[in-house]
């Protein structure tokens, strides 16, 4: 099996056949994707403070969990935004060796959640198929119905992190039709491209409100205060 792209998601190691999925993929790995527009701003922010949070609360033990980004019009192969760099270096998270991808078949296949920053974005994923419509949210949607889960109600971490997070993901969409958005802008996460750096900031605050909640939920270990 091939391993993923360097600099993309937090560990996973050859696998004999009888431990993989029917695509290939170790049953003993997790994996999220995030998605943006262009790949270079919302969603690398996303996928590094993903990484960055598990490693947090986990260290090695976060192994299982593959996070990874792209773009339904990604820029592929473009590091990204320079801003957006910064905003991850102020949160001390790590930027580097990161680039752009545009979103393919092969990437919502594989992957367990996906996480999308617009309402819009969601649509595009799920329209491409492979039974996403379970799987998918918006990154605040997310936010809002994990944050109505009860964390007794879903495997303790000593079980394992992915058999917690697959719980997670299924407990959520049992409460996506009880659990509606105020409005529609609730949901959103707004493209910051081409702004300066103040409008990136915000936009990396809402990023990592937004994922605190997801990524305890995940774990079952809050943030560090």
């Amino acid at each position: 099996m091939t391993a993923p792209e360097a600099g993309r998601g937090i560990g996973i190691g050859e696998r004999l056949a009888e431990e993989t999925t029917t695509f290939g993929f170790p049953r003993d790995t997790f994996r999220i994707l995030h998605v943006s527009t262009g790949n270079v701003c919302r969603s690398p922010i996303t996928e590094r403070l993903t990484r960055h949070f598990v490693a947090e609360r986990l260290g090695v033990l976060g192994g299982g969990l593959i996070v990874e980004s792209a773009g339904t019009w990604g820029h592929e192969g473009a590091p990204m935004e320079a801003n957006a760099e910064t905003v991850l270096a102020e949160f001390g998270a790590d930027a580097s060796g990161f680039m752009g991808r545009e979103l393919l078949d092969e990437h919502v296949i594989r992957a367990d959640l996906v996480l999308t920053a617009t309402r819009d974005h969601r649509a595009q994923v799920i329209s491409m198929g492979h039974s996403a419509g379970l799987r998918t949210f918006t990154l605040k949607e997310f936010t809002r119905l994990v944050r109505a889960i009860d964390p007794a109600t879903l495997p303790p971490l000593e079980e394992g992190l992915v058999m917690r997070a697959r719980a997670l993901v299924r407990a959520a969409a049992a409460l996506r039709g009880w659990l509606l958005a105020p409005t529609a802008e609730a949901d959103e996460v707004y493209d910051p491209y081409g702004a300066p750096l103040p409008f990136f900031r915000s936009i990396g605050d809402e990023i990592r409100d937004a994922l605190d909640p997801v990524v305890t939920a995940l774990t079952g270990v809050p943030a560090r205060m």
